[in-house]
């Protein structure tokens, strides 16, 4: 038998309520991995994630900024120009992205076969 969950298990006071779980979002690790090489702006970001609306990638963007995995750089120019490039903090996410990935990789014969299994289940 296993043990009762603790009603405390995630305390407001517990580190895992704090943490961005951004990266497990649908969108995050896409821009983490766009922004590996260096910065870009915003219509080329898009360009890679054609399957996400502006809104949600500019909503992205402002939450990654928010927690600090990204900055922000808006340039004085005609027309204007604003850059995204990963901070310290956010380059730090590529570990776990390539290993998100590799598990990925390794497991996807698998994930494939239990979706299979639950569709076609009575």
């Amino acid at each position: 038998m296993t043990a009762g969950l603790s009603p405390d298990m995630f305390d407001d006071a517990c580190p895992t309520t704090v943490m961005p779980f951004r990266i497990g979002d649908k969108w995050t690790a896409m821009v983490v991995l766009c922004l590996e090489q260096g910065p870009r702006r915003f219509n080329e970001l898009r360009v890679p994630l054609r399957r996400v609306t502006p809104k949600v990638l500019a909503e992205t963007l402002r939450s990654m900024e928010r927690d600090g995995l990204l900055t922000r750089s808006a340039y004085d120019e005609n027309p204007p120009r604003v850059e995204y490039s990963l901070t310290p903090l956010g380059r730090s996410l590529l570990t776990l992205v390539d290993a998100a990935r590799t598990w990925c990789t390794a497991h996807m014969p698998d994930l494939i076969a239990a979706r299979a299994a639950f569709t076609d289940r009575p």
